[in-house]
């Protein structure tokens, strides 16, 4: 898929699920997108991975196929563990015609932006974060890796980044243990993800976020893609919703740094290029 165009006007075939619950999953995502909750990640899923989040942008095309896509179904997610409005202005999806359906859940979930409306609703931070934040970076240079790591605040969560360190996996797993000790001493947890590990409160994640917006708006049909460590809870969302007869389709935005995510999914595409293909694949082969 990464191959093809991505213009919303040429349509080849949609690829086949692997499995006979993802096959079900795209048939009722088909043949009933009216009742059907699609759940997608940002970084790595709707944007490229760069070396700085910050830099980081939804593919050119991303917001075209959402715009065409949401007026056909019941919903559009974007959960992720960036705040909110930051997928909001990166992703472009501000006042885009047809999006009217779409809602951004940021801090898994923690703050939620409505595009209809606008608006942005948010609980006070947990007040560990105020505490870590203080500590990173002394623990940091204490352990010796201060050169190459990246602090990154998400207000609602403080992740350390290793992509930019001389050698980024063993400064990863260097770091597990004493931020994993610095976590659980403010009641906070450690998401590892791709070369980043984030802390957080306890109870935020991306399957808390999906399961509870499926309720709210009454899904008949899920599909969730995501790219990263932190979408295995969605992913397992998915699957209880599917044992409750809602049918389901997993998507792996694929890559090579994570692997536990494509051998779980139906369904694995070439990264976002992918991820925008199908979506406006799923825009122009769904039932009117």
């Amino acid at each position: 898929m990464g191959n093809h165009s991505t213009d919303p006007h040429v349509t080849e075939p949609l690829p086949t699920p692997r499995t006979p619950a993802g096959r079900e999953g795209l048939e009722a995502l088909l043949a009933r997108p009216h009742t059907a909750l699609v759940g997608l990640d940002f970084d790595g899923t709707l944007a490229p991975i760069v070396a700085d989040p910050e830099q980081a942008r939804a593919h050119p095309d991303a917001a075209a196929a959402l715009s065409a896509l949401a007026p056909k179904v019941a919903a559009v997610a974007v959960i992720t563990g960036r705040p909110a409005e930051v997928a909001v202005r990166h992703g472009g999806l501000a006042e885009v015609p047809g999006l009217e359906h779409l809602v951004v859940l940021g801090h898994y979930g923690a703050e939620r932006w409505d595009a209809a409306t606008g608006e942005l609703t948010a609980p006070p931070p947990h007040p560990g974060i105020a505490a870590v934040r203080a500590e990173l970076p002394a623990l940091l240079d204490r352990v010796g890796a201060a050169h190459g790591t990246w602090i990154e605040d998400k207000g609602f969560a403080v992740a350390v980044h290793t992509r930019r360190a001389d050698d980024p996996q063993a400064t990863f797993e260097a770091l597990r243990a004493p931020l994993t000790d610095l976590a659980t001493r403010h009641a906070l947890i450690v998401e590892p993800g791709r070369l980043v590990l984030e802390l957080r409160p306890p109870g935020m994640d991306k399957g808390v976020a999906l399961r509870e917006f499926a309720r709210e708006i009454g899904a008949g049909a899920v599909l969730y893609a995501g790219d990263d460590l932190g979408d295995i809870p969605a992913f397992a969302a998915v699957e209880e919703l599917r044992k409750e007869n809602v049918p389901g389709l997993l998507v792996c935005s694929g890559n090579e740094e994570v692997t536990d995510l494509a051998d779980r999914a139906d369904l694995v595409v070439n990264g976002p290029e992918g991820v925008v293909r199908l979506l406006n694949d799923l825009a122009q082969l769904s039932a009117p």
